[in-house]
């Protein structure tokens, strides 16, 4: 925008200072034409004049060629910058070529293929990431650990004793209260998510096969990691599943106003200022029916609001992986979701599969990760569980 005013002020510049050049000579021609004329010298105020002019045209000399000169100077794109274009638009051709079966005669710009299958290039794979935060909520508001191997992230537990402070007397000893320093440990468990594209869009070179392939891996990965992070499976991605701040409803498949609000203060209030709900569409609908002692709807439509709602003044969001209000089944999160940690490691690894849907005109593409999360901090998260049957 700024470069198209600059332009804009330039073309427009350029035509006043020759108009404003052209007039000057004029004037300075008239002051001539009169001395000629009258057969006589110029007067002091004249020639002072025509000095004036001598330095103003000069001046705009200057200027109009400095014009010239900015003008036809384009300029450079730092070096860094430009490298790493230029980097990223070799690996993405290569990733394109890989897809389709090319082989390109630079090596350098080919793709390393290894025990799962090609290494993608860090550019392609930081852009199925980034579209897997975009996609999961969840995955984003949580605390991510983007390394391999073994991660060990130390905590300090309270819950059986806390540091106090205390009245004392003099020369009695103090009483010693504290917690306990303990840690998880977040392996690295592999996955893989699968996508089917069309050869048809495969053979079409002017179709972004790239994009498509990103957008479509993205998407898969993010509802398998969706549903991890909220459900956990036993002995592999433990995710939410072992909240310990838990409200068991009365009834098995009806959960009332006040169950809600005892959820949101299992939550510290130093923790509540980022805190989200999370529930099943279905879940919602029911809770939209709830009215306070004033008869007023608990949960509302809200403009504001990062998905469109707000129940007891914190955003609500919902995800089919939540399995709504069944007995004995968790219906709701609440709290701040930097409470879960995740491990995701970005050295993501695509294997074409060719001949296993050819009698589907279509080619496989895997895309494997490892994945690991466990809670973080216990006190920011709550869940409420309907009762058992």
């Amino acid at each position: 925008m700024k470069k198209n005013i600059k332009k804009f002020i330039e073309k427009r510049s350029m035509p006043s200072l020759v108009e404003q050049r052209n007039n000057l000579l004029d004037e300075m021609d008239n002051l001539l034409k009169g001395a000629k004329e009258e057969t006589r010298a110029l007067t002091d105020q004249e020639s002072t004049r025509f000095d004036e002019i001598k330095s103003q045209i000069a001046g705009l000399d200057k200027t109009i060629t400095a014009l010239d000169e900015a003008r036809s100077l384009d300029k450079k794109e730092p070096a860094k910058k430009a490298e790493k274009r230029t980097l990223e638009e070799a690996e993405t051709r290569a990733f394109d070529n890989y897809i389709r079966g090319l082989v390109e005669e630079r090596a350098d710009v080919n793709l390393t293929v290894g025990a799962n299958g090609a290494v993608i290039p860090s550019s392609i794979a930081n852009k199925i990431i980034q579209k897997v935060k975009d996609i999961s909520p969840i995955y984003q508001l949580a605390t991510r650990y983007n390394v391999g191997g073994t991660l060990s992230i130390p905590y300090y537990d309270e819950s059986a004793g806390t540091i106090e402070m205390a009245y004392a007397d003099e020369f009695a000893e103090l009483e010693s209260t504290s917690g306990k320093l303990g840690s998880i440990e977040l392996k690295g468990f592999l996955a893989g998510a699968l996508s089917k594209v069309s050869k048809s869009l495969v053979n079409n070179s002017q179709f972004d096969i790239v994009s498509f392939v990103v957008t479509k891996m993205a998407e898969a990965i993010s509802t398998w990691i969706e549903r991890e992070l909220l459900n956990g499976t036993l002995n592999k991605v433990e995710g939410l599943s072992t909240v310990k701040q838990t409200v068991t409803a009365a009834a098995t498949e009806v959960l009332t106003a006040d169950e809600l609000i005892d959820v949101q203060e299992e939550v510290p209030d130093v923790f509540q200022g980022n805190a989200i709900w999370i529930m099943n569409k279905t879940t919602r609908k029911a809770i939209r029916k709830l009215k306070d002692g004033q008869g007023n709807y608990l949960l509302n439509r809200d403009a504001t609001a990062q998905w469109g709602y707000t129940l007891l003044g914190k955003d609500v969001y919902t995800s089919d992986n939540m399995s709504g209000m069944k007995a004995g089944k968790t219906a709701i999160y609440y709290g701040d979701m930097s409470g879960l940690a995740v491990k995701l490691a970005e050295d993501v690894s695509i294997q074409i599969l060719r001949e296993k849907f050819a009698t589907q005109h279509a080619i496989g593409v895997v895309g494997w990760i490892e994945i690991d999360s466990k809670i973080e901090n216990a006190q920011k998260i709550s869940k409420l569980v309907m009762k058992s049957a």
